[in-house]
């Protein structure tokens, strides 16, 4: 039997636009925290229940992540809550292809009310600005350090989730007790 592994992988892309202008770009992959990986597996071979709807937040400077971490437990980083919206954006995924779904004709966006610096971002089940239940799924740093913005800026975060099967590694041997033989 071959061993097959499933990838998951999320990538981000966060654009901070001022004035019309783009000033910077960052991108990056996350970890899934257990709790995401939990949450994954109940949804779609246990219970079936799914969180009907994610959302979008964003970590404030120098943010570190651990696998245990969860929206009520994650000592490495902050929300940044510099945003006028009442609620964190929702992510809205698009159609699922080829393995992959992502929130580019929806992108979540921000429109950040004071000057600050941001690390990074991640994706919860739970919309309440700077709450701390819910679902952590995915967290991440940007690629080249943390980003300053400017009050007026405008953050926009596409997120694309995939999941790949990898190659066979090989094959699992049996051992038939029947016949007393060993087929690797």
């Amino acid at each position: 039997m071959p061993i097959v592994d499933v990838i998951l992988e999320n990538h981000w892309k966060v654009e901070c636009w001022r004035q019309g202008e783009l000033v910077w770009t960052a991108e990056f992959d996350n970890l899934v925290p257990t709790a995401g990986l939990n949450k994954l597996l109940d949804a779609t071979f246990k219970t079936g229940l799914a969180s009907p709807t994610w959302y979008v937040g964003l970590i404030n400077t120098g943010a570190t992540f651990a696998l245990a971490d969860t929206m009520s437990s994650h000592g490495g980083w902050t929300e940044s809550i510099i945003y006028s919206q009442t609620v964190r954006p929702s992510f809205t995924p698009g159609t699922v292809a080829a393995g992959a779904v992502n929130n580019s004709a929806a992108k979540a966006s921000f429109t950040i009310t004071s000057g600050g610096t941001l690390a990074g971002a991640f994706l919860t089940d739970s919309n309440a600005k700077g709450g701390t239940s819910g679902t952590l799924y995915g967290e991440g740093n940007f690629d080249g350090g943390d980003q300053v913005v400017a009050g007026t800026d405008i953050v926009n975060v596409t997120v694309t989730l995939s999941a790949t099967g990898g190659s066979a590694t090989g094959f699992m041997p049996i051992k038939e007790e029947v016949f007393g033989t060993y087929h690797p």
